[in-house]
């Protein structure tokens, strides 16, 4: 049992300075598979359906120009697809985020339109006709820069995502991501983990990935302090829940299962102080089981 000993956000000993951040994104089609290992290994059935497997959309991070992309790692805040690169900032910060669209499958326009920042209606990404620039409705081959402001209010856990004329079937193929902004004196956790809910086809996703072995597992050590990111996106409401853990609310009440509706977002801290192995999933039983459930490992 794990009493919350972290509010949602925890204070350096001094603050820092604004800076001026640029991301290098690209939308790209890819090869998609769902269920990798081709098991649901809770209830020993083998998932073959020819559905696990997709032609997917999705954000990439590169260097300048586009010159080359980011490796996939933890560092490069996992950059193989879905969910797309994590942008991060701090309150004050200006972001520029160089967008280009490379989906060789589908050829269709697509855009970047990010929650928590603000900016101007040119940087919105949101297609709207007879209105909207050329950000909200970039066509294949082409490419905008976003200019976004962390503003005092943009402290938190986001999401981005596909707001063109393709937005429906874009966020279905997994054309979103996560975005953290920390506050200007906000100490960074020692752990970090982001879950995105989402449907694909017929399965229930996190990260992309259904079913145990395919969904992320997280790591953390006793006396981390660890931060879950989790976002929802599509046409399900979802709950998230971690056996053997609690946190406080906004209210400063203890929980263990909160729920995310489509658009959604929050994030949570604790101290860890619980070893052993743990699941994460969404509480929607019907979700969980459809392949919506990971697993969270602490050592000492």
């Amino acid at each position: 049992m794990v009493a919350a000993v972290c509010a949602a956000a925890a204070a350096s000993a001094t603050p820092s300075q604004a800076a001026t951040r640029h991301y290098w994104i690209s939308a790209e089609s890819t090869r998609w598979d769902i269920v990798p290992n081709g098991r649901d290994v809770i209830m020993g059935m083998p998932i073959d359906a020819p559905e696990r497997v997709t032609t997917a959309v999705v954000y990439r991070r590169y260097t300048p120009g586009w010159k080359k992309r980011m490796p996939n790692t933890a560092r490069s805040a996992d950059n193989d697809g879905i969910p797309g690169p994590l942008i991060e900032a701090r309150v004050g910060d200006t972001v520029f985020v160089h967008f280009r669209n490379r989906d060789q499958a589908y050829r269709k326009p697509h855009s970047m339109h990010f929650h928590a920042f603000t900016y101007a209606p040119s940087s919105d990404g949101t297609y709207i006709p007879y209105v909207s620039g050329r950000g909200g409705n970039v066509p294949f081959g082409g490419s905008f820069t976003y200019k976004l402001i962390a503003g005092p209010q943009s402290a938190g856990a986001w999401p981005y995502h596909d707001h063109s004329s393709t937005m429906e079937e874009s966020i279905h193929r997994g054309l979103y991501g996560p975005m953290v902004i920390m506050g200007r004196k906000e100490k960074p956790p020692d752990r970090r983990f982001v879950v995105v809910f989402q449907h694909m086809g017929p399965y229930a996703t996190i990260n992309g990935k259904a079913f145990l072995g395919n969904t992320p597992t997280f790591h953390a050590k006793v006396g981390d302090v660890v931060e879950w990111d989790v976002i929802a996106l599509g046409e399900n409401f979802h709950t998230f829940h971690v056996h053997g853990h609690r946190w406080l609310n906004h209210a400063g009440v203890p929980e263990d299962n909160r729920d995310i509706g489509p658009g959604g977002s929050f994030r949570v801290r604790w101290r860890e102080d619980a070893p052993g192995r743990w699941y994460y999933h969404c509480h929607v039983e019907s979700h969980q089981m459809n392949g919506m459930i990971g697993m969270y490992e602490v050592s000492r």
